[in-house]
């Protein structure tokens, strides 16, 4: 059941009493956010085709600050319909303003992008990786809102420089996490966690001339040494001192032959490994089942399989801990933003929506970081460029 075909009669209640008190209100609190907003940020409204007509709405703001109310308020289409209507900006339909927002993916995407560039959100790779464009690639269970919606699985790829959306698919939830549903673009670097360490997604990538960088745990994805036997990781970790990053040469092999692969290894100390283990031992309880001892020995380990020879185990690890700060980025989207809660199931709409929660992330992370901009009596709109320190990796 989507979302318009499920909202009932009560949906069209008024919902006035949620405005500002007053107009004024309302509009100092919109200056604020289009101070942060790249210049051209109307004018590629129409470039980037999210407006062509106007139709329902004053202007290109007005749509900008509707899309908005459904994407940062999680309020449904039909409510922010009716709160467009009460705040006197467009007079549209909910089944318009979900024409509007598959329309405007692009859009969201160029501010992000820019957004992002001004706050230095992340380091571009070019210094590690020769300016390859690295992507990181994730995959989440997301439900339709009320209690008979469907759970569907949302599979998706960030550009790392821009933390853009370039790639994005919407499946049945029982679509496993899986590079083969990406397309991939030779000199690619794919960053993924464990759950994509399997034969079929390297095999896929490798055969694209792209390489990866994946997590991977102890019995995902079995390799073997120079000689054809299996790879002895146990053995192999056992050898590490505490702080210490290692790398070993091993291959994966399937129907159409080997694939060689670096394992690049740290051990933890004994406080952050104790951590993983509790957090194994609690999982385990909630599902009744004893951990394997050797779950729990390499847990205080990280281990990273990547296709690239170069550089340093150490620079892989660290290079890897940036996809961990998109992981905590997507757990506050979720929990803040309602990430989790996917309002459009057809591949377009899901990637426009998905991309409006990052335009609104890099908004409120803007916003912390020029808190001190305000003064006590009014918002700077003159300031339009944002200089803010690049955030610590983890």
């Amino acid at each position: 059941m989507s979302e318009i075909e499920g909202e009932s009669a009560a949906d069209s209640e008024d919902w006035s009493d949620l405005m500002p008190e007053t107009a004024s209100d309302f509009d100092q609190d919109w200056d604020a956010v289009t101070s942060l907003l790249p210049l051209e940020w109307q004018a590629k409204a129409y470039e980037l085709g999210a407006l062509r007509r106007l139709r329902g709405f004053s202007s290109v703001e007005a749509l900008l600050r509707v899309l908005l109310i459904h994407l940062s308020d999680g309020c449904s289409l039909r409510e922010t319909a009716v709160r467009a209507r009460a705040g006197n900006l467009a007079d549209v339909s909910d089944v318009a303003l979900l024409k509007r927002l598959r329309g405007c993916g692009e859009w969201f995407q160029w501010m992000s992008a820019q957004l992002a560039a001004n706050l230095s959100l992340v380091t571009p790779p070019d210094t590690l990786l020769g300016g390859r464009r690295v992507r990181l690639v994730d995959g989440s269970s997301v439900c339709e809102p009320g209690a008979t919606g469907s759970t569907w699985r949302l599979h998706y790829a960030l550009n790392l420089s821009t933390l853009s959306c370039d790639e994005v698919h919407v499946t049945q939830a029982n679509v496993g996490e899986s590079l083969t549903l990406f397309s991939i673009e030779p000199g690619d670097v794919i960053m993924a966690d464990r759950g994509f360490a399997k034969r079929p997604s390297l095999r896929h990538v490798v055969e694209h001339k792209a390489d990866v960088i994946l997590r991977m745990s102890w019995s995902n994805l079995p390799l073997q040494d120079a000689q054809g036997q299996p790879f002895a990781l146990l053995s192999m970790l056992r050898t590490l001192c505490i702080g210490q990053a290692g790398d070993w040469q091993a291959w994966a092999h399937d129907g159409k032959g080997a694939i060689a692969v670096r394992v690049c290894v740290y051990k933890k100390t004994q406080d952050q490994a104790q951590v993983s283990r509790q957090a194994i031992e609690r999982e385990a309880r909630k599902k009744q089942k004893v951990p394997m001892p050797e779950t729990l020995e390499v847990a205080g380990y990280v281990i990273v399989l990547t296709t690239l020879m170069q550089p340093s185990a150490q620079a892989i690890l660290e290079f890897y801990r940036r996809r961990w700060q998109i992981e905590l980025s997507f757990k506050r989207l979720k929990s803040l933003l309602q990430l989790g809660h996917l309002k459009k199931t057809d591949a377009q709409g899901a990637k426009a929506w998905l991309q409006g929660k990052l335009l609104v992330a890099c908004l409120i992370e803007s916003l912390i970081f020029t808190a001190e901009r305000f003064s006590p009596w009014g918002y700077r709109t003159g300031e339009r460029e944002i200089h803010a320190p690049a955030l610590p990796l983890a």
